[in-house]
């Protein structure tokens, strides 16, 4: 017998061999009915896979994350079992769970797989789903498992068994279907009620521009029809919300071949609202004790090798630029911190000086394949708000807790409230992708884990997801659309002080190593700024909008007299301007609410002589009348409680 913990904390004793669909069963029809998969341990498994220890077990649904990750890797199972059928001899690459919904990537040789035929093929797939086929999992030998891809020819299929192992390759079968797989998957096809294939779109094998373009086929499945059709009302709502649209409407961005692609050209509007975003941050950071610094756009070669970036990403990057003195080569700053710690080391430091934060908007340059951009949320040139702050090991928790407070504050102020506290920690089994001692690891590890606790932050542990460098707390925020965002992080790092030999003077007298910690509220701002746009459809808050009010003369003959209230309001500052258009004031209202002026100021002859301004509000219409003056203490109230801190 084995003992199966539940996450309520009770325990069941089951006979050895048991799965995890059995003991849903054990609890009741309903709930192994609506079973996905299960974790394990923590480790996401099968639902049938077989328990022969004594486990914690989590059954895992719709309503987690990992259950609708399972179904959507099994649909995309599917979606190749179609695929299989329609074009006969197509080549599979990779087809994994995405955030929302799934991809394969496949070669269909000389037919081109357009959106137009994606109905068809989801009518496939649900023919296929409707048969309930169970998804059947099989170790096979790694001899056995290239002759299966040798005889149907498939060439990437073969280029990943190439890396794995005997002992370590699994395959999964549902109907007619076979793929190299490690799982999990649902029990079987029929949990796929509804699907919908969203687009088609190019994909380079493995992602290197060098190997072949295959067919990157886009979808996402439901259990029940009604969810498939409020995800799609809810896509179209996000065409309307897409920054890229709004930014051009709003005249806040724009972007030139000529200039490169991903390199993004503020507009002055957009310039505006980027700097009244820097001015809220830096008066935090002034607040919270933060020294500014700035440092240069390119940096020596050496300074990223001293660092280990050019080790991990160089090959990566934009490549070293050449100077005239064949010895000398400089690279476009991938990132600040290298930097700041130079700036850390250009003075001797005591322990009465630290904790040390520096802080800078500092621009950053990352090679990133053409086809991987997209608007400001995948850039080439990007600015981020960075500090660092050096502190004594026993600092670090009380500066992690400090600014956690800080990115909690910028979520508050920008709506941003419903989120996640991922702790995203090393890899449990591959550390070769770190840098630094296990004893460092932990230390950092247990920081961010403890500091976390500390503050009740709602939090999951994701392994794998830490810097090369250190572990980090990363905010998965949700917009108002419902769909998740990282912004914010906050890491802990042992390792660079290492590096840069980096030493403060103890209380003892003697050398030590202070531990460096990375935090950016915003991340990159380009990002920040296309996330903000459409969380709030471009209805930017008061103390952001680039206008926040419009004054709407009721005719030409108060033009001059509305000119001089704006005069008065600026004072005040309250920006906004004068619509002076010859046009009835109806027309000047629905254009100041296409372009999400916060508040509208209708002025006629009666305002003018009582020194009032009828007031609108964007999406609610007529609020009333107010003297001008009275208007402007309202607006500038409204800000200042928005931004108390």
């Amino acid at each position: 017998m084995i003992k199966i913990t539940l996450p309520d904390g009770s325990q069941r004793e089951y006979e050895s061999g048991v799965t995890a669909l059995d003991v849903a069963k054990s609890i009741s029809e309903g709930l192994a009915r609506n079973v996905l998969s299960a974790k394990i341990n923590n480790e996401v498994k099968d639902a049938f896979h077989p328990i022969t220890e004594n486990v914690d077990l989590q059954l895992l649904t719709w309503n987690d994350e990992e259950g609708k990750n399972t179904m959507w890797h099994s649909s995309a199972h599917l979606m190749a079992e179609a695929l299989e059928e329609i074009y006969p001899g197509i080549k599979l690459g990779i087809g994994p769970p995405i955030e929302n919904g799934f991809y394969y990537d496949v070669d269909a040789g000389d037919r081109v797989i357009s959106s137009e035929d994606l109905p068809a093929i989801e009518k496939r797939m649900l023919e296929l789903a409707r048969q309930k086929n169970e998804y059947v999992r099989k170790e096979i030998s790694k001899a056995d498992a290239i002759k299966y891809f040798q005889e149907k020819d498939d060439e990437y299929k073969l280029d990943l068994l190439d890396r794995l192992e005997d002992g370590e390759i699994t395959f999964y079968t549902q109907g007619n279907f076979t793929d190299l797989c490690r799982g999990p998957h649902i029990p079987h096809t029929g949990f796929i009620k509804a699907a919908k294939l969203l687009n088609v779109a190019g994909a380079y094998w493995k992602g290197d521009e060098k190997n072949k373009q295959l067919t990157r086929i886009y979808g996402i499945t439901f259990p029940k029809q009604k969810e498939l059709t409020d995800y799609l009302e809810l896509l179209e709502e996000a065409k309307k919300r897409d920054h890229r649209k709004l930014g051009k409407e709003l005249e806040l961005f724009t972007f030139s071949q000529r200039v490169g692609q991903g390199l993004p050209l503020w507009l002055p509007k957009g310039a505006q609202l980027r700097d009244r975003l820097e001015s809220f941050m830096k008066q935090a950071q002034v607040k919270a004790g933060y020294l500014p610094v700035i440092t240069p756009h390119i940096g020596s070669k050496e300074l990223y090798v001293t660092s280990g970036h050019y080790e991990k990403y160089g090959a990566d990057s934009f490549q070293p630029i050449k100077t005239p003195d064949e010895n000398e080569e400089f690279l476009l700053k991938p990132m600040n911190c290298p930097h700041h710690c130079e700036i850390y080391k250009a003075s001797p430091k005591s322990y009465k000086d630290l904790p040390v934060r520096y802080a800078e908007f500092g621009t950053v340059y990352r090679y990133e394949q053409s086809g991987e951009l997209h608007g400001l949320t995948r850039v080439r040139g990007f600015t981020q708000d960075d500090a660092h702050l050096f502190c004594m090991p026993e600092q670090v928790e009380e500066e992690f807790k400090k600014v956690i407070d800080l990115v909690l504050y910028v979520l508050k102020v920008l709506k941003f409230e419903n989120f996640t506290a991922q702790i995203s920690l090393r890899d449990k089994e591959d550390r070769a992708k770190y840098i630094g001692s296990d004893e460092n690891w932990e230390k950092a590890e247990a920081a961010i884990i403890n500091a976390s606790a500390e503050k009740g932050l709602k939090t999951v542990i994701e392994y794998g997801e830490a810097a090369f460098y250190g572990p980090k707390l990363d905010f998965m925020v949700k917009d108002a659309l419902g769909r998740k965002w990282q912004l914010g992080t906050i890491q802990v790092d042992y390792n660079l002080p290492e590096r840069f030999e980096l030493e403060y003077i103890g209380s003892d007298d003697k050398k030590h190593r202070p531990v460096m910690i990375h935090r950016a509220p915003f991340g990159s701002m380009e990002r920040f700024v296309a996330v903000l746009i459409e969380h709030c459809g471009g209805n930017f808050p008061l103390w952001l909008s680039p206008n926040q009010i419009a004054i709407l003369p009721l005719s030409e003959k108060y033009n001059e007299n509305c000119k001089e209230v704006l005069k008065t309001l600026n004072n005040s500052d309250i920006r906004g301007f004068v619509d002076d258009r010859n046009e009835k004031v109806g027309k000047k209202i629905r254009d100041a609410e296409v372009s999400k002026v916060p508040y509208m100021l209708v002025i006629g002859e009666k305002e003018i002589e009582n020194d009032m301004v009828s007031v609108r509000k964007h999406g609610e219409g007529d609020i009333g009348t107010m003297k001008t003056s009275e208007f402007a203490n309202f607006l500038n109230n409204e800000i200042k409680k928005i931004l108390e801190f």
